[in-house]
């Protein structure tokens, strides 16, 4: 299968030219693979040891980015991007601080969040295409994002974003955990 892109150039109302990406790829057209040690990150991640003591608490992944290798053929967590459990601070600043302002990444969050009823904690995918990224690799990552979500199985948040402007208020993921009934985002009050 080959990997096909359609541009098609617009004349925008101010005369200005303009173009579009029409993307007529399929899940894997973009020809990129997962890395295994991906889906290794993803299932410690998923499963949550209830005989677990603290030490091993702290040491598990909070948040994780994944890009592209250098030559664009595999899915790979991005090193030295990730938080860990135990890591001081609030780990949703921290992760927002993680996301480059000018390239895409693939994420995995896991969220701790409290509804009027109940603690939860839920994985969130999450594709990162700032508007700022250039458009080879928003395409590249956006014709291989099918190869990453389907190795994650069981996911129930999805949530893509455009800008900081989409992700620095926690209240935005909050709306997409469960909306209105959250009440808390790793332990902070969503009403400050």
């Amino acid at each position: 299968m080959s990997n096909e892109i359609d541009l098609q150039f617009i004349f925008s109302v101010s005369g200005k030219l303009q173009f579009a990406a029409l993307e007529t790829c399929f899940c894997a057209a973009s020809g990129v693979t997962v890395e295994e040690n991906v889906l290794t990150i993803f299932n410690e991640m998923k499963v949550r040891k209830a005989q677990a003591n603290e030490e091993e608490r702290r040491k598990r992944k909070k948040a994780v980015l994944f890009c592209l290798s250098d030559d664009k053929k595999k899915i790979v967590m991005e090193e030295g991007n990730e938080i860990l459990q135990g890591d001081e601070g609030d780990p949703y600043l921290k992760f927002v601080k993680m996301l480059p302002p000018d390239d895409c990444r693939y994420a995995l969050y896991d969220a701790t969040y409290e509804t009027k009823e109940t603690k939860k904690e839920d994985l969130v995918f999450i594709f990162w295409a700032p508007e700022s990224a250039p458009l080879k690799s928003k395409m590249i990552y956006a014709s291989s994002k099918d190869a990453i979500k389907k190795k994650f199985t069981g996911i129930k948040h999805e949530w893509q974003v455009n800008g900081l402007d989409d992700i620095k208020d926690r209240k935005t993921l909050a709306e997409k955990l469960g909306g209105s009934s959250v009440v808390t985002l790793e332990g902070k009050p969503l009403n400050d």
